[in-house]
């Protein structure tokens, strides 16, 4: 379940410190939230722990290089792959600072921190995009992420289980597995009765129906993702009772409350910065690179965005964690497509833009049949290598498509 086991996602991601602040009591107090009485880290400490603990950190460096790049020349392809390095570690850091954060809060809090900063990374392109009045690129971003998660993501983690564990059939919750895929159907009505409405031309307001769809049904999608949240924190104790199970010494959290929250200012405010810049780049890396932008948006930059994400989710695979493997993988498809989709779409609205929920025929059609792929290899509960491998083509599929689609509104 992508909640509960959050911590044992980011720890994969960095190397045991022998700091003695890290030592931790946990006490189960009552109504089940966890506690703990902290020891505050020195500066240095801190410094050591969040950012020279971790080995994805060595890609820091080329977020201020490609700053540099971006002022001495006027090259966009090296600056938005300089870019985008940048940005990978900043946005599994900001996971991990969640994270820590979410220790001292309880799981049902720690739930909904999770939730909402599970893809921030996402979000602050998408606003920065949207004040950029880049609609399109926000669309297509936000798709290529849930693409990417349900096909790639998903697929490999099915493969290099099947092949690690070649001798047995791995199993996963399947009740949960059929939740998640009907919350991703849901999704796609949301997606596609707006699309549906405009190319039918039986709009009963031309130009103005199709806006109105979206917003309403934007809002519906929040409130559909909110119950969700509560139906996994409140209503389905088992999960997280087996999270407390499993709480183990190397889980406890790292650093105190107040230096997580600093930390995750200073990391989504660096995000933030970067991500300014990679926007700007997006049409000039297009044309450097002679590749449309609709392949930048939906295939490069969730890839590269949530390089961290996935690698976590391919571990757990490979240690028969199945579950996990599909919170990491589903579990952010639900997120980005029942949370942040409908959340850009009202924050357009706030900001005066027209955002909606057409992402055009192709775009459309693509989620559709990539859900439905998706839902058929998990109603049985079982994975192996043929499924991942199967996955892993379809979205080689995907991504050749985009390479030679020319999206209309850029056309």
């Amino acid at each position: 379940m992508e909640f509960d086991d959050e911590a044992e996602h980011r720890r994969l991601f960095r190397v045991e410190t022998n700091s003695p602040q890290r030592k931790v009591v946990f006490s189960l107090e009552q109504g089940g939230l966890l506690s703990a009485k902290e020891t505050q880290n020195t500066v240095v400490q801190s410094f050591k722990i969040v950012i020279l603990s971790n080995k994805l950190n060595l890609l820091l460096p080329f977020g201020p290089l490609a700053m540099l790049v971006h002022y001495l020349t006027d090259n966009k392809g090296w600056f938005f792959l300089l870019s985008l390095l940048g940005i990978t570690p900043l946005a599994e850091r900001l996971g991990y600072a969640t994270e820590q954060l979410a220790c001292y809060t309880g799981p049902t809090v720690g739930g909904l921190l999770n939730a909402t900063f599970g893809n921030v990374t996402e979000l602050i392109i998408s606003i920065i995009a949207l004040n950029n009045g880049m609609i399109r690129v926000v669309q297509l971003t936000l798709l290529g992420s849930i693409l990417s998660n349900m096909l790639l993501v998903l697929g490999c983690s099915f493969f290099c289980g099947g092949i690690v564990f070649s001798r047995k059939q791995q199993v996963f919750d399947k009740g949960n597995a059929v939740l998640n895929s009907g919350m991703l159907l849901i999704a796609v009505m949301g997606l596609l009765f707006p699309t549906l409405l405009h190319y039918t031309h039986s709009e009963v307001h031309a130009g103005s129906s199709e806006l109105a769809l979206s917003r309403s049904t934007s809002c519906i999608m929040l409130v559909a993702y909110a119950a969700y949240l509560f139906f996994q924190l409140k209503s389905q104790p088992s999960f997280l009772t087996e999270s407390k199970e499993t709480l183990d010494d190397d889980e406890v959290p790292e650093i105190s409350k107040w230096e997580s929250i600093v930390w995750l200012l200073i990391f989504t405010a660096w995000v933030s910065l970067l991500s300014c810049y990679l926007v700007d780049a997006i049409e000039g890396a297009s044309v450097s690179w002679n590749v449309p932008i609709s392949f930048i948006s939906v295939i490069l930059l969730p890839i590269v965005g949530n390089a961290a994400e996935h690698a976590g989710a391919i571990m757990f695979a490979m240690k028969d964690k199945l579950d996990l493997s599909l919170g990491v993988a589903i579990g952010s498809s639900i997120q980005i497509s029942m949370f942040a989709v409908p959340f850009c779409v009202v924050i357009s609205w706030m900001m005066g833009e027209q955002m909606d929920l057409n992402f055009q025929t192709f775009e459309a059609a693509t989620l559709f049949i990539s859900v439905i792929v998706v839902a058929f290899f998990l109603q049985e509960g079982t994975s192996n290598y043929f499924k991942g491998l199967m996955l892993v083509l379809s979205y080689l599929i995907v991504a050749v498509s985009f390479f030679v689609h020319q999206d209309p509104d850029q056309g």
